[in-house]
């Protein structure tokens, strides 16, 4: 008889390699980040602010109820001839709504915007002696006024810092900087509130829509010539260096 052969006792394969260290997790909301942006923001555009022309809180308020759903160059090219017009609220208050329309026109929806305009100036006659407000409840009490336009007022002409501006350009690039994932304004809103210095909130909205109009264009960003390009990992990049 053939003695039994031993077992052979077999063994998972396993390697003997060392493991590499797993890559640190990114964070796009690390202050350090956060901070690198703010900082190349304010030296790419040092003098950025608000597109719209206006000589008091009053036309900018006009200009910016004007200003939904239209550019600031079509805006900036109504007002003049608006505001000789009708140049108080109370000029606004008394005038026919045919004939705001009829100035306003070509800013798009214009029937909506002639009513918010006149319902505005209303208020501000009856309630605040013909004075633009200065707190963010007041000024969300007038027709027309959300708060992107709040926002816009209590920054540009208050020097307030009680939110951020939220326009399309702020809403698209927040997302593409991985700032937010949200889509609505005032949640992506609160979202920058949250990582973006108080400080920085004026500020911040107005270097941002400038970049978005001359850099991180909708449909072809100019990554090249980004100066947050080393920055940003969004997925719609046209060019990267890392």
């Amino acid at each position: 008889m053939k003695p039994a052969k031993a077992a052979v006792k077999k063994t998972a394969g396993k390697s003997t390699a060392a493991k590499k260290p797993a890559k640190p997790r990114r964070n796009p909301l690390a202050p350090e980040r956060v901070s690198a942006l703010l900082e190349r923001l304010a030296q790419a555009y040092p003098s950025a602010e608000c597109a719209l022309h206006h000589r008091n809180p009053w036309e900018l308020l006009v200009a910016t109820i004007l200003s939904a759903q239209c550019t600031d160059a079509r805006v900036n090219m109504v007002t003049p001839g608006l505001f000789k017009k009708f140049p108080t609220p109370t000029d606004f208050l008394h005038a026919p709504l045919v004939e705001i329309e009829g100035e306003i026109r070509s800013t798009g929806f214009y029937h909506n915007k002639a009513k918010s305009l006149n319902g505005a100036a209303r208020k501000l006659v009856s309630e605040y002696a013909g004075k633009v407000p200065q707190t963010m409840d007041e000024l969300l009490s007038l027709p027309g006024v959300a708060r992107k336009t709040a926002n816009v007022v209590l920054g540009v002409a208050f020097g307030k810092a009680v939110g951020v501006v939220v326009d399309t350009h702020v809403l698209r690039l927040s997302k593409r900087l991985e700032l937010t994932k949200e889509t609505q304004p005032v949640l992506v809103e609160k979202d920058l509130m949250k990582v973006i210095p108080q400080d920085h909130w004026i500020a911040f909205s107005h270097e941002l829509i400038h970049h978005g109009r001359q850099i991180c264009i909708a449909r072809k960003p100019r990554c090249p010539d980004c100066t947050l390009e080393t920055l940003c990992n969004s997925s719609d990049k046209t060019w990267s260096s890392h």
